[in-house]
Formats: C-alpha cells, structure tokens, sequence
C-alpha cells in the first residue's frame, strides 16, 4: 500500500505543483503564453490518453511489472523535465511524463483490488483519497515553497528533481514487494483506436491553443475540422472493432445510455472549468498583484482545505443522494467564481482574505462533486458496461482539463493583449482573470444542467473508479 500511495502522491502532485511555477518557467524558458498552456496541458492530456490502454496493458501483460515500468518512465521523464533547455523541450517532456503517469494509475487501482480483501477494501481506497487530498494541498505550497527557495540556484527546476527521491524508494520497496496480478483471459489492445482518439484530441486543441500566436489563420481552423472530422472517424472505427467482436476504447453501446453521455459532458465542462482555473489563477496572483510563488500557494490553500473538508461527507452519502451533491458541489463552485469576479472586476487588488474565502467556497462545492461525479454516472450504466464507463469517464475528465485549459486560457491570454485593460499589471491581469470568470461560471451551470440527467445515488460496485 505505501510503495502505490508513493507514486500516486507523485502524479497527483504533478498535476497541481507546476501551475504555481508557470509564471517562472515562462521567465527563465522565454516561454509563449501558448507555451505556458502546453506545459499543462501536456501532462493531463498525455496522462489521459494513457489510462485506458494502460490499464488493459497492465492486465495482460502483469501488473506489478508494468507499474514498475511505468514509474521509472516517469522519474527518467521527470530528471529530464528538470534539465529541459527550451519551452518545447518541457512541454514535450511533460507528455512522455503524462503517458507514463497514465500507465501507472490504472495498475494502482488494479494492485489494490487484487491484494486487499473485500473488507479492507473500502480502506485501501480511503486511504488512496486521502492521499489526493494531500497532494492537493502539498501540491501549491510546496511548488511556492520550492521556486521561492531556489535551491542551488534550480529555481523552478526543484518541483520536478523531487520526484525522483520519492520515485527511487517506491521502486526499491515495490521490486521486494508487489504482489504480480493479472485479469485473467484474452485482453486485446485496440492500439489504433489510441492513436486516433489521441491525434483527434490533439488535432482539435492545437488550433485552439497556438491560434493567437499564429494569427488565426485559415489552416488553422483547417487543422480544427480535420480533428472533428477525425473524431468521426474514430467512433465509425470503434463500431466496427466492436462488431467484430473487438474490445475498442470506447463501446459506441454506451453512447445511446443516457446518464454516460450526460456524464461525459458534465465531467468535460466541470473538469475543464477546474483545470484552467488553477492555471489563469496563479499567472495573477503572481504576475498581477506581485505574490511570490510561496504567498500564492498561501492564497490557494483553503480551497484544498474547503475540499478535504466535503470530501468525505460527500463520499458517505453518494448512495443516498449522490445527485444533490453534485449539483449542489457544482453550483457552489459557480458561486465561487461570481464571487471572484466581483473582486477582481475593478481592477484592484484584492487582500488575502477575500480571496482565501471565496477560494475556501469554491474547495466545499469541489469536495462535495468531484470524488463521486464518475461513480454516480456508472450508477446508470449497466453491470457488463461499468469497467468500460468508468475507464472512458476517467479519460474524458483528462482530456476535459486539456481542453478548459486550452479555451479559457486563451480567453485570459486574448484578454491580456486587449485596449480595455491598462498597463497597470493589477488592472491588466485582473481584466484577464475577470473576462475568464464568466466563461467558468456557464461551465459550471451548464454541467448542473447535465447532472440533472444522473441516476439520485452514486455506484458502489467498483470501488475506487471515481479516484481516477
């Protein structure tokens, strides 16, 4: 349990540390804005495109061997994340880190379930959330910690050197032992499904991204229909890989069960809302009001504070009333944002505690929705289509946070560059940061609007789905 709770912390950690060193990796890289997208969006999309084919990997081939595998990938990929010259460089390590992240994951969930019995199972996986929780809050305050640190003159280069201690024990004690497991039967890899799905995502947010550095032109927009015409495409393959009797990424029977595509697209808008936030948020507290990267993480701390609060409540009473939770998580986390457009609407600076309790707000409506949002859809899914479901969901909440990143980031970056904000940098980045609040409020509504469309209470045959 220590040798996976040790490498889960490191994902986790990946995913929240770099946001609050954004600012200075652009700096010290002469990274584009667009640039600084990537080199989150990377990761999360990376890790997203990973999970499904990497959790059937892990089936057929071992568990134990593909975890170890997978998490000496990603500490190689982390030293050389460190030691990356350029901003392309870093964003193309970030993905080699996020595919290997993405292979690791499924084989944490499938240790836990093969090694516990039923009745510490429950335990296993409670321990597994709590762990989120706490790479939630170390993730902001040791990433300030470290960049304002600057030790041996590493400056941001610290947050990524700190996986490899933490990746060189679980791979010492995890070699002695892990248990070996595999799913048993004949599992087939639908390696071209991957690839489409990947370059079709890709393809979509390119365009999306790098449009404003390339001046929006008309191959751009090109490159944007071809993924959606390549989309097309890959759900047309999927039929036919399942009509022959295939196991492809995504059964296209799925997609006529009404709670699953309701849940696809409440966890692209609400997953995509919540990416882009953390990434926008610290580029102002840091570049806009003059916080060092250690204040930010201060500013950040009591939304993981308000979520750790919620979470357990929330995960407790999912059987009973798994939907008024997520939508009233998801309307909690709407009126966190109004609440921070209204600070920063003006221009000024706001103080910490405004933004600690509008912050604290938003972590409460998180706790409450987030942890259960993937069982409470595989609750309306049935029995024989549950694994596949939850591995999907789990990929569209990646991609989703690729994809909020990629929009809202370039409304906060388009916003940056407009005549209404001024060159006072409170007054420039708080237009930024005001003309991006709205645009996540409709995203968190209109997922309230798709979870209408969920079953009343959360699954509970597969414990641990929603963690992913």
């Amino acid at each position: 349990m220590l040798v996976v709770l040790f490498a889960s912390f490191m994902d986790l950690l990946d995913v929240t540390i770099v946001t609050v060193a954004a600012p200075d990796i652009a700096a010290d890289l002469n990274a584009s804005e667009a640039q600084l997208q990537w080199t989150v969006a990377a990761y999360t999309l990376a890790l997203g495109s990973g999970l499904i084919t990497g959790g059937r990997i892990g089936d057929a081939y071992g568990r134990r061997r593909v975890f170890l595998v997978s998490l000496a990938l990603f500490a190689v990929a982390s030293a050389a994340c460190a030691m990356a010259p350029t901003a392309g460089a870093l964003i193309a390590l970030r993905a080699v880190q996020g595919l290997a992240g993405g292979f690791m994951v499924p084989q944490v969930f499938g240790i836990i379930r093969s090694s516990f019995p039923p009745a510490a199972m429950a335990k296993a996986f409670g321990a597994y959330g709590a762990v989120q929780g706490l790479a939630a809050v170390a993730g902001p305050l040791l990433g300030g910690a470290l960049v304002d640190a600057d030790l041996w003159g590493l400056g941001w280069r610290t947050i990524f050197w700190i996986n490899i201690p933490v990746a060189l024990v679980a791979l010492a004690l995890g070699s002695r032992v892990l248990p070996e497991s595999t799913a048993g039967g004949t599992t087939r890899l639908d390696v071209i499904g991957a690839v489409l799905s990947a370059a079709a995502v890709v393809l979509v947010l390119l365009p999306l991204v790098q449009g404003r550095d390339w001046g929006w032109p008309w191959w751009g927009w090109a490159l944007l229909v071809s993924g959606l015409v390549l989309l097309g495409g890959f759900v047309a393959y999927e039929r036919r890989v399942a009509g022959r009797g295939g196991q492809p990424i995504l059964d296209p029977a799925l997609l006529t069960v009404r709670p699953f595509t309701a849940g696809l697209a409440a966890s692209v808008l609400f997953f995509g809302a919540l990416a882009s936030f953390f990434l926008v948020l610290s580029i102002y507290l840091q570049s806009g009001t003059g916080r060092s990267a250690w204040a930010t993480g201060l500013v950040i701390l009591p939304y993981a504070i308000g979520s750790m609060l919620t979470a357990g409540a929330g995960v407790a009473l999912a059987a009973k009333a798994g939907r008024v939770l997520l939508v009233t998580g998801s309307l909690t986390l709407a009126a966190s944002q109004a609440l921070l457009w209204l600070l920063v609407r003006d221009g000024g600076t706001p103080g910490y505690w405004p933004m600690a309790g509008a912050l604290f707000l938003g972590g409460l409506g998180l706790g409450l929705a987030a942890p259960i949002l993937v069982n409470v859809v595989l609750a309306g899914v049935p029995g024989h289509h549950a694994g596949a479901a939850g591995g999907v969901l789990s990929t569209v909440t990646q991609i989703g946070g690729a994809a909020g990143i990629a929009v809202l980031g370039t409304v906060f970056f388009n916003a940056l560059g407009t005549p209404a904000a001024t060159a006072d940098a409170p007054a420039l980045f708080g237009h930024g940061l005001a003309q991006v609040m709205p645009w996540q409020v409709a995203a968190y509504l209109l997922a309230t609007l798709a979870m209408l469309a969920l079953p009343r209470t959360s699954a509970t045959q597969n414990p641990g789905t929603s963690s992913s």
